[in-house]
C-alpha cells in the first residue's frame, strides 16, 4: 500500500481589481516501499501535469476570462468569476497497486460548468501504468465483451429509471467506449463515460462495475 500526500497549486487572478479567474489543482505525491524509482517517476508525471495545467490557467483561460470581463465597469453587474478545479480520488490502494481518477471542473460562463474525468492504475513495482486489457489476458475480444456488459446494465437501469440515458445508447456506448476510461475499486473494475457521452447532463458521469470474479484480480 502506498502512502499518499496531497499537493496543491492555487491562485486568484485579477483584472482591474475584479477577480476574474480562480484555480485550484490538487495532485498526489506517493511514498512506497515497492520501488522508490517507480514512485519517483509517477510523482514526476503528476507534478509536471499539474504545472502544465497551471500554466494553461494563467495564460489561455485567464485571457478568456479577461475578454469577458473587460467591458464591465466597476464590476457592475458583478462578474461571475471563471474557475478551474482539479481533484483526485484514490479508489484502490493495495500492496503495490494504486488506482485513482482525477476530475477537472471548469466554469467559463453559461448555465453550468463541465467536468472531465481521467484515470490511472499504477504498478509501483515497475512504475508501469496498467492497461484494462491486462485484466483479461488471452482475450482478444475484451472490448466487445465489456461493451455488451455495459449495454445489459444500461437496459436494466432504464427499466428502473426511464430517460436517464439517450435513446440511442447502444450506438453511443460503442462509439464512446475507451479502454483507458477505467479505474479499480475493492470489488472490481469500474468503466466510466464522460458527460453527454451516453446520457444527459443530469445523469452525470455514468459508471459500470465489472466484478473481479470475471477478470484477473490485481496482484
Amino acid at each position: 500500500m502506498q502512502k499518499i500526500r496531497k499537493k496543491t497549486l492555487k491562485d486568484i487572478l485579477f483584472y482591474n481589481d475584479i477577480a476574474v479567474f480562480t484555480y485550484k489543482i490538487d495532485y498526489p505525491f506517493f511514498l512506497t516501499t515497492c520501488s522508490t524509482s517507480a514512485a519517483r517517476g509517477i510523482n514526476t508525471y503528476y507534478a509536471a501535469k499539474a504545472e502544465k495545467l497551471e500554466q494553461y490557467c494563467r495564460t489561455v483561460l485567464y485571457d478568456e476570462a479577461v475578454e469577458s470581463a473587460r467591458y464591465i465597469q466597476k464590476n457592475y453587474p458583478p462578474f461571475h468569476s471563471y474557475e478551474l478545479e482539479e481533484t483526485y480520488t484514490v479508489t484502490y490502494n493495495e500492496r503495490c497497486i494504486t488506482s485513482l481518477y482525477t476530475e477537472q471542473y471548469t466554469y467559463m460562463g453559461g448555465a453550468h460548468g463541465a467536468t472531465e474525468r481521467r484515470s490511472d492504475t499504477w504498478d509501483f513495482r515497475s512504475g508501469r501504468r496498467i492497461a484494462l486489457s491486462d485484466f483479461y489476458p488471452g482475450n482478444n475480444d475484451v472490448s466487445d465483451r465489456i461493451k455488451d456488459c455495459i449495454e445489459e446494465q444500461t437496459a436494466q437501469r432504464l427499466k428502473a429509471a426511464p430517460s436517464t440515458y439517450f435513446d440511442n445508447y447502444t450506438e453511443l456506448i460503442r462509439k464512446n467506449f475507451h479502454m483507458e476510461n477505467y479505474y479499480l475499486n475493492p470489488d472490481g473494475i469500474v468503466i466510466y463515460f464522460q458527460q453527454y457521452d451516453i446520457a444527459p447532463y443530469s445523469s452525470g458521469l455514468p459508471e459500470f462495475e465489472l466484478p473481479f470474479r470475471e477478470t484477473v484480480h490485481p496482484a
